[in-house]
């Protein structure tokens, strides 16, 4: 059998490998369009930083894996069509120039995503640059090198934007990120996004939201006008970081059938809607875990998979792609965020009904030293309970977490479920309950009705609600430090004693510094025959996600 590859990285470099174990006598040819392969690209944005080096980003150079693997590799070739009546694809060596003919059995097609450039006047200029390869990564480095830029404008406030502005930052430049949506990290929910927010605008770097680039211009002595709807920024150089699109290009040329997005339509099996070519990677589209739909998502873990399944496939193995659950996790100097599976917006934009909880944990038990703080929040279905999507901030462990939701979701539990899960316990590991079980646990309550909760987004209307009273159940001190306008501060201990004044209100809404004292008021009230309900996540939460959105 001869198999073709057309992409050598991700889920190509994944496929060789496997092929080669499954079909030992078989002809594998490998065709690149760039110099590299088996890239770690998610390193990119650390080798740029200095903190990673060039050659820590490739498991195998050409060479060693033409060596290991026995396969044809053809670095530098461009597959320019494929015939899949013929059953051959015509390449071009770009180093030479010549256009050749290559026959296959089967054909894998691993073409990966490439960066979005926005359609704006001066994308094209010196000192604008986007990230994907190893060769934009070289192109950055070198220019900072040779450029020793101040500052720079990172248009795009996702993964890599923020990534990319942790390791700049951390070379001594001005950072600006440029963000068109109401929040930075797109897969965390605004309330989450901003604890991250606060973080990297505490570190000195400047977070425009609601801003959109309109253009860019020279402004002399080689620096660059990036102009946005808002204002002018000056600056030493611009990275575009606004997502990747699939580069289905040469399968829709094929008359291959198309998903959403302009993904590679895929069934099961990572076969096209040609028998004989298969597909795998940033350029498919995926089946999503959660609600069965069709989706693009374009991360390393599912590529690898993609790849490797693909490959058994080739071989008559028969073995399904489950699907991806979106699993992802992000630092941000020195906070962690990660997520799994749907947010709220992604919930209910596909109409499912849902409840969402949050829970302040601890990476590990209270009273060893070190401990760090962590805010979880999981999102579940209305009535069954079960897991739709977890999302998570804090520092030491929290990807940790993170992996136990991520399985969790996959196997399909619900928020009863985890809290019953038992997980490894010591005091410098985790705290007990553990984080899983405790955000279990607090979403079954929510889920129950036996913690009615309300949510930050509500408080400031509650506050001017007249039928509504707002009460603060935390120590005059927490008060005073800050509180949702319109609350009145009656601590827990005064609770007994002000019932008559808390009786003549229709509705009691309460909260605390910290979610468990609110919870702890409301119980005592709705013990009292009043209709009460906490703030879920407490005013830190409130306090965090208030602040951001007023930026």
């Amino acid at each position: 059998m001869k198999i073709v590859i057309i992409g050598g990285n991700a889920a190509g470099a994944a496929a060789a490998p496997r092929l080669r174990r499954l079909q030992p006598e078989a002809e594998i040819v490998v065709l690149e369009r760039g110099e590299y392969v088996t890239t770690a690209s998610c390193g990119l944005p650390y080798y740029i930083g200095g903190i990673v080096p060039l050659e820590k980003l490739y498991v195998h150079t050409p060479e060693s894996f033409r060596k290991v693997y026995g396969v044809d590799l053809r670095i530098r070739t461009e597959v320019k069509r494929i015939l899949p009546k013929e059953k051959k694809v015509l390449a071009k060596d770009l180093v030479s120039g010549r256009e050749y003919e290559e026959s296959y059995d089967k054909l894998l097609l691993t073409t990966g995503a490439e960066p979005v450039k926005p359609p704006i006047p001066g994308a094209e200029l010196p000192g604008v640059f986007t990230l994907r390869g190893i060769s934009d990564a070289v192109k950055i480095r070198s220019f900072i090198e040779s450029k020793a830029p101040r500052r720079c404008v990172i248009v795009g406030g996702g993964s890599i934007g923020v990534e990319m502005a942790h390791n700049l930052h951390g070379l001594g430049m001005k950072v600006t990120i440029v963000e068109f949506a109401d929040h930075a990290v797109g897969p965390l929910d605004l309330e989450m996004a901003a604890f991250v927010q606060r973080h990297i605008r505490e570190k000195g770097v400047e977070l425009l939201l609601k801003t959109a680039l309109k253009g860019i211009e020279p402004a002399g002595n080689g620096s660059l006008v990036a102009l946005t709807d808002r204002n002018k920024i000056e600056t030493d150089m611009i990275l575009l970081s606004v997502g990747v699109r699939p580069e289905s290009a040469l399968a829709m040329e094929t008359g291959i059938a198309l998903g959403v997005r302009g993904t590679i339509a895929i069934n099961e099996f990572m076969q096209t809607s040609e028998p004989d070519i298969y597909a795998a990677g940033d350029a498919v589209e995926t089946t999503d875990l959660v609600s069965g739909g069709r989706i693009f998502v374009p991360l390393s873990g599912p590529a690898n998979r993609q790849g490797k399944l693909a490959a058994e496939n080739i071989c008559c193995a028969e073995r399904p792609y489950r699907g991806t659950a979106g699993a992802a996790v992000l630092l941000a100097f020195d906070l962690t965020a990660a997520w799994v599976g749907m947010n709220e917006r992604t919930a209910a934009a596909r109409m499912i009904p849902h409840e969402a909880s949050y829970t302040s944990a601890r990476s590990h038990a209270g009273y060893y030293p070190g401990a760090e703080g962590m805010t979880v929040k999981l999102v579940f279905e209305t009535g069954s309970g079960r897991l739709l999507g977890a999302q998570a901030v804090g520092r030491d462990n929290t990807d940790k977490v993170m992996d136990v939701l991520a399985t969790a979701l996959q196997a399909k539990m619900t928020v009863e479920d985890l809290g019953e899960l038992e997980l490894c316990y010591a005091p410098p590991f985790a705290s007990m309950p553990t984080p899983v079980a405790m955000a279990g646990n607090v979403a079954l309550n929510v889920l129950t009705g036996e913690m009615p909760v309300f949510h930050w987004h509500e408080a400031e209307a509650l506050g001017r609600d007249p039928d509504t009273l707002l009460v603060d159940v935390g120590s005059p001190k927490e008060y005073a430090a800050g509180h949702i306008p319109g609350a009145v501060n009656i601590p827990v201990s005064a609770l007994e004693e002000n019932l008559p004044r808390i009786e003549k209100a229709k509705r009691v809404r309460v909260y605390s510094h910290s979610a468990a004292g609110g919870h702890e008021a409301c119980i005592y009230l709705t013990g009292r025959g009043l209709d009460c309900r906490s703030l879920a996540g407490g005013y830190a939460l409130y306090e965090v996600a208030a602040s951001e959105t007023a930026h």
